[in-house]
């Protein structure tokens, strides 16, 4: 006996729906494990080993901010977790510490200088909760 599909979903609303979705929470897990190395559960202890994957989700939703509110409108608004590391947080500076303020001096040779401005511009402009 064969029934009838009474709730048939055409194909392209099928995809938009349901698989870009699931697609999207995959990528999202991925980019995780693989940029933030969820996947290291090293310690002994399930306490330890909770805190560090406690650690790289926040550090996700961090850089998924990050990406969403300040890179937005920048060559980087893609740009993996892995990427945003490697050329805005890895970069050589030079760190003066005064009694009254930090100093860090960016290489004027630096290629994401302006992208890393703005950045600095945009969260500077957030209000603090606290």
């Amino acid at each position: 006996m064969r029934l009838p599909c009474v709730n048939k979903i055409p194909p392209g609303r099928l995809y938009t729906q349901k698989y870009c979705p699931h697609a999207n929470v995959e990528n999202c897990l991925k980019e995780q494990k693989l940029g933030l190395h969820s996947d290291r559960t090293s310690t002994h202890t399930f306490e330890g080993n909770q805190l560090r994957l406690w650690l790289a989700s926040v550090a996700y939703i961090l850089m998924n901010t990050l990406r969403e509110q300040c890179l937005a409108r920048t060559e980087l608004k893609n740009a993996t977790v892995e990427t945003i590391r490697a050329k805005l947080l890895k970069l050589g500076a030079i760190i003066t510490i005064s009694k009254r303020r930090i100093l860090i001096a960016i290489s004027s040779a630096y290629p994401y200088k302006d992208i890393f401005t703005r950045i600095y511009k945009r969260l500077s402009q957030l209000p603090c909760s606290g």
